[in-house]
This record gives C-alpha cells, sequence and structure tokens, in this order.
C-alpha cells in the first residue's frame, strides 16, 4: 500500500487567482498606467516597494525588466514577456522571478489583464495562472494576492494623482 501524500504535495496552483477592480478613472488612462514605463514605476510592486523600469517593450514578443525593492533594501528583479497586446484592452504577460545561479526561474506567472470600459470608469480584471513554481516558492505566492491587491491599490493612487495633474 503506497502512502496517501496528496495533503504534502505542493500544487502551485492552488495559488491561481482572479482580482477584479473598478477605476474611477477612462479606459485609456488606466491601460497608460500598465505600459508606460515611468507610470508603472509608481505602482508597481506591494506597499512599502519601490520600482524600477529597467526594459519595457510593450508588443507581442516584448519584453520588461522591473527591480522590486522592498523596504529592507532587498531588490526582487521581475521579469517576462508580452504575449498579447490589444491597446487598450487585454495584456497578457509572463513574470519570471527568483533566478538561480544556473540562470532557470523558481516561479513563472501569466498574467492575462482585461481592461472593461464602463463609461467613467474602468472594470480591471487580472488572472494570475501559476505556470511553475518550486515548492520553496509556497511563501512567495501565499503573498501573492496580498500584493497584487497592494499593488492595484497603488495603481488606483496613480490614476487619481495622473487626473489631477491634468485637470
Amino acid at each position: 500500500m503506497t502512502p496517501d501524500t496528496t495533503e504534502t504535495e505542493f500544487d502551485p496552483s492552488e495559488y491561481d487567482l482572479t482580482i477584479t477592480r473598478t477605476f474611477d478613472a477612462p479606459r485609456e488612462r488606466v491601460w497608460e498606467a500598465w505600459t508606460e514605463p515611468a507610470r508603472v514605476e509608481q505602482w508597481w510592486g506591494p506597499e512599502g516597494f519601490t520600482s524600477t523600469v529597467h526594459e519595457m517593450d510593450v508588443r507581442p514578443g516584448g519584453t520588461f525588466r522591473i527591480d522590486m525593492e522592498a523596504p529592507d533594501g532587498t531588490v526582487y528583479p521581475d521579469e517576462g514577456d508580452f504575449h498579447e497586446v490589444d491597446e487598450p484592452e487585454r495584456l497578457v504577460i509572463t513574470s519570471r522571478a527568483f533566478e538561480d545561479d544556473d540562470g532557470s526561474y523558481r516561479l513563472e506567472v501569466r498574467n492575462a489583464v482585461t481592461f472593461a470600459d464602463r463609461g467613467d470608469t474602468t472594470e480591471l480584471t487580472l488572472e494570475a495562472e501559476v505556470l511553475k513554481a518550486t515548492e520553496d516558492m509556497a511563501g512567495p505566492l501565499e503573498g501573492m494576492e496580498q500584493g497584487w491587491s497592494q499593488s492595484l491599490d497603488e495603481l488606483a493612487e496613480s490614476v487619481d494623482r495622473s487626473a489631477a495633474g491634468s485637470a
């Protein structure tokens, strides 16, 4: 008889998530906040983090490289590829993080972002699908929903600031 290991096996797909938010801004402004490097730096990353965009080639096959710096000074590089760019309706990117010495990544997530025009507001839906994760990524994955929620809070503030600046 083989032991039952289903309760202890690591299943990265358990961390897949969908978040829907409504922003008090037109779809084009929310799209720009996701695709213009200077705007991305204003909101990308959890609360207390700062981000630096090193590369952002927003087109199918394009790549991005963003460093997120934690309050303690630890830098978390995030890089990936753009798969779908349907302005201003949909972005699909694959994000890779936690690179090992051999160049492989311990975490890879496919993020599909849709921007639904609701008149003066935008309904954004983020679907994060964990494509690959090593077992030691359970901690970061457990914080993924909170991290995205905090980032989207920052995004809301960013689009509000850009509206105030253009008024």
